[in-house]
């Protein structure tokens, strides 16, 4: 039977990849409702022939002999199934007494710190249990890996239950932790177990290389635990199939009594879709599934090994099938192969102040690198001892999504090409922060979420510094001063968001490959911000004076028009007797207004106007602020990148004809803003004639020369700022 691969949609949108397996096990579902339709003696011997033989196989496989399965499709089921096979087991009259047993003498359940999030809470709920029959033992601190359970701690807290009189029941041990992927030391918690009577299950990722020809001493521990739960479904690539949990127990009654077992031919059938993808495969088939998934991992361990600024979190450096690297900054005197050791003098808040911003650029880099190469798989998390870090877990990947090994070569590339805007932001950081510190009106925000160069914030006039709600005023501010950055045109990304922990507008400053001049970077938004306010307080104060005057001219327009009145007499106003004065003796009517100038706030009249037929043109507004420092680029330079004199990537002819036009300019600048200062000086010598004499002798000159006066004319140059 042929089956078609169903069409990939696109826009972004992706399936799992399904293939001839999957739909066997699919098939499997709908086998499972067309045998269930069968008398009940031929469906009776078929169920229990298909359970058998996927048991026996799955036992063979992985190294489990004589053990007994439980098909179930919450991959935590199988683990609530055995913990009440161990309360029957402990308990002999619990079927008879039930919850006083437990009450007289309460058991314990013993979990890993590393043990995937939300375990203790569900056995508990599923077995009615309260939350202090839970233990949390913590993980090595002082030897070994921090993801490992410490056996000498779990022995401790052993003896003190016993002394409690409680009853150590049952221990979950890790193959593999849902973090990290690293294996707990199952051989000594065995001999532990055996001692004090405790049922020992294992789960973990790790368990899938039980298949292979070479297996760790430390998970093939794992074939001789009471019990055991298997994923097949993401280790094969396989759709819709249930975990099983492998254990061995000799009394099928309690088997029977904790819901392991059971007599109802539906709930045989939950192994038929697992039965045909076995068939289907054949054990060839799944060996080559889960040795190709580790060789992907080896294949990016040891490209990372050649990566600089890339550490790397595996506990067994030949058979580890997880992954787990982060970006780092090395610090000074760190070890460069082990990349973990900090400097002896260096302070525990510098190495902590390291990792915290190394957190962010972490997320953002496990982001980038999800999008770039989706069939990766890569998951990020953040550590309680490392932080963020990237994952790649190709067991539980590779099968599904089609993970090859030229995936992992470009990730590896993916990751080199984006070190060098990782290592300049991260150096850049602190310069920010001291730079705008040290600038007035500037106050720098510690986002920890923002992988950027930082996050700045302009205090205007009426900021209240104690206070977290929203800031209107300072929101129109930080929106023109996105505005005015964003115009700039440079290499930099600028967003405006809320402030952490706050709801007040600030400028999210992105993320650098290149270097940057700090110090022109804060001063231009110092000053931009600082203009913007100014306009936004003109703005409000002309509409205050707009307001007075047109209430001021009203006056003036209604005493203009009283003094009309006597100045042509009562009479003049009579309809009849007004007309026959006006043709013997007509008025001269003055032409009076009023004109409002916005410079000077005040009314001026128009008589000026009307007379002299000119407009006056009042007082000259004062120049628009500008920054105190004023940088020479050249010709496609961009802002804020840092001069390039004095830079060895100029070849000798280059750079000097570059120094030569950069100092022209600067002479250039400083005789032209010479000559400014002196012509806006009011101390004039007292022969020199006065401004406007002066503005229309040179007009004159000016006219008078015309084209035909060739001399060279000093232009300012148009990347002078």
């Amino acid at each position: 039977m042929k089956m078609r691969s169903p069409r990939v949609p696109g826009n972004g949108e992706r399936i799992q990849n399904i293939g001839e397996q999957g739909h066997i096990a699919l098939l499997g579902h709908s086998l499972g409702a067309y045998i269930s339709t069968l008398d009940k003696e031929r469906l009776r011997k078929l169920t229990t022939r298909i359970l058998s033989d996927t048991t026996l196989w799955l036992c063979r496989i992985f190294r489990y002999e004589n053990g007994c399965a439980y098909f179930h499709e919450d991959e935590r089921e199988g683990l609530a199934k055995i913990c009440r096979l161990a309360i029957h087991s402990r308990y002999e009259d619990f079927v008879v007494d039930g919850f006083n047993v437990l009450y007289n003498k309460k058991p314990v359940i013993y979990l890993s710190a590393a043990a995937r999030p939300g375990l203790g809470q569900y056995l508990c709920n599923q077995l009615g249990l309260p939350f202090p029959c839970l233990s949390r033992v913590p993980c090595n601190t002082m030897f070994g890996s921090q993801h490992q359970m410490d056996v000498a701690l779990l022995e401790k807290l052993i003896k003190d239950d016993i002394e409690r009189g409680k009853l150590p029941l049952l221990l979950v041990a890790n193959a593999g932790t849902a973090a990290v992927g690293h294996t707990d030391k199952i051989g000594r918690l065995k001999e532990l177990c055996e001692q004090y009577g405790i049922w020992l299950h294992v789960e973990g990722v790790n368990l899938a290389t039980l298949a292979l020809g070479y297996v760790s001493s430390s998970v093939l521990a794992a074939t001789k635990c009471d019990s055991m739960t298997l994923t097949p479904g993401p280790w094969l690539g396989l759709p819709a199939v249930p975990a099983v949990t492998l254990y061995k127990h000799d009394d099928p009654a309690l088997t029977l009594v904790a819901g392991l077992t059971s007599n109802k031919p539906a709930d045989k059938l939950r192994a038929l879709p697992l039965w045909l993808s076995l068939q289907y495969l054949g054990l060839d088939g799944i060996v080559e599934r889960i040795k190709h998934a580790c060789q992907l991992s080896q294949r990016l361990q040891e490209s990372l090994k050649k990566v600089n600024h890339i550490k790397i979190l595996v506990e067994d450096e030949l058979s580890s099938p997880v992954v787990v690297f982060r970006f780092f900054q090395e610090l000074p005197g760190s070890d460069p192969v082990l990349k973990t050791v900090p400097a002896p003098n260096m302070a525990p808040s510098t190495v902590g102040r390291e990792g915290h911003s190394c957190d962010a650029l972490n997320r953002w880099l496990g982001e980038q690198l999800k999008q770039l190469v989706p069939v990766s798989g890569l998951t990020v998390m953040d550590l309680e001892a490392e932080g963020v870090c990237v994952r790649f877990s190709p067991l539980t990947t590779a099968a599904v999504l089609g993970t090859r090994g030229e995936d992992v070569d470009q990730l590896v590339a993916c990751i080199e090409s984006r070190l060098p805007v990782l290592t300049c932001t991260l150096q850049l950081r602190e310069e920010f922060k001291q730079e705008v510190t040290r600038t007035a009106g500037l106050l720098h925000v510690d986002d920890p979420n923002w992988p950027g160069i930082g996050v700045v914030r302009y205090e205007h006039a009426t900021d209240d510094k104690n206070s977290l709600k929203l800031d209107p005023e300072g929101g129109k501010i930080h929106a023109g001063l996105l505005k005015k950055l964003n115009e700039l045109e440079s290499d930099l990304t600028f967003k405006m968001g809320p402030e952490y922990k706050s709801m007040k507008s600030c400028i999210y400053i992105g993320m650098a490959s290149d270097d940057i001049d700090i110090p022109e970077l804060v001063e231009t938004i110092a000053v931009t911000a600082r203009e913007i306010e100014e306009n936004s307080r003109l703005l409000e104060n002309m509409t205050e004076v707009v307001r007075k005057g047109i209430q001021e001219a009203q006056v003036q327009l209604q005493k203009a028009n009283e003094e009309r009145l006597l100045e042509e007499g009562v009479l003049r106003q009579i309809p009849v007797v007004g007309s026959v004065l006006n043709w013997f003796s007509p008025v001269q009517p003055s032409q009076k207004g009023r004109t409002f100038n916005l410079t000077a706030g005040s009314l001026e009249s128009t008589e000026h106007t009307y007379v002299y037929k000119v407009q006056d043109t009042g007082v000259t507004p004062p120049q628009t602020p500008s920054g105190t420092r004023t940088k020479l680029r050249f010709p496609g330079q961009k802002p804020f990148k840092k001069s390039l004199r004095g830079s060895d990537a100029l070849s000798e002819t280059s750079s000097v004809s570059h120094i030569e036009d950069l100092e022209k300019m600067e002479h250039l600048s400083s005789g032209q803003e010479q000559e400014a200062l002196e012509a806006n000086s009011p101390e004039q010598h007292p022969g020199a004639p006065a401004p406007q004499e002066a503005e229309q002798t040179g007009t004159f000159q000016n006219r008078a020369q015309g084209p035909e006066d060739d001399r060279p004319q000093v232009e300012e140059p148009e990347n002078l700022r």
